[in-house]
């Protein structure tokens, strides 16, 4: 399907980014579970790309997520989740990865700007991440979330109502 030419492999995102950052561009990456997509995803990953040339978004895999979310998540499957990310206007490239921290990615690909959402900080992210960010020159931007947008308020909506 043409919309999946966007979604790549670690080896493929490290050549793109090779090749950009010998140009001189910015790389930005984020990651998440971007589960049942909202307003609140749409405004962030407008956020997150605006703080470089191309936006690269990790994208946790079915299995992790079940790990970090438990048995009855995710809802949508992970390559409908990256298909509709990969549609996103702001989104350059979709990688999905099946570890529960995105450490082996940020090594790898080394981004000028790693983007996590307001309702963290600096002393909640991964500390791991931060590390491997901070160990290169990377900088760590906070992103403000949109106010009663999210994915666990949205199943809790559909299960109050039905």
């Amino acid at each position: 399907m043409q919309e999946k030419e966007n979604i790549k492999n670690l080896g493929e995102i490290k050549k793109i980014i090779g090749d950009f950052k010998r140009k001189g561009r910015k790389v930005v990456w984020t990651n998440g579970c971007f589960d049942i997509l909202h307003l609140g995803h749409a405004k962030y990953l407008k956020k997150a790309k605006e703080f470089g040339d191309v936006l690269i978004v990790g994208l946790n895999s079915d299995d992790s997520i079940k790990k970090i979310k438990g048995p009855n998540r995710p809802i949508n499957n992970e390559n409908d989740r990256a298909v509709l990310l990969s549609m996103l206007k702001p989104v350059d490239y979709v990688l999905i990865f099946s570890e529960q921290d995105c450490c082996t990615q940020l090594k790898e690909l080394r981004p000028d700007f790693y983007v996590k959402g307001g309702d963290y900080t600096i002393e909640t992210i991964n500390q791991k991440e931060r590390k491997i960010i901070e160990s290169y020159g990377g900088k760590v931007k906070l992103v403000p979330i949109v106010n009663g947008k999210s994915t666990t308020l949205t199943i809790d909506k559909i299960k109050n109502n039905h």
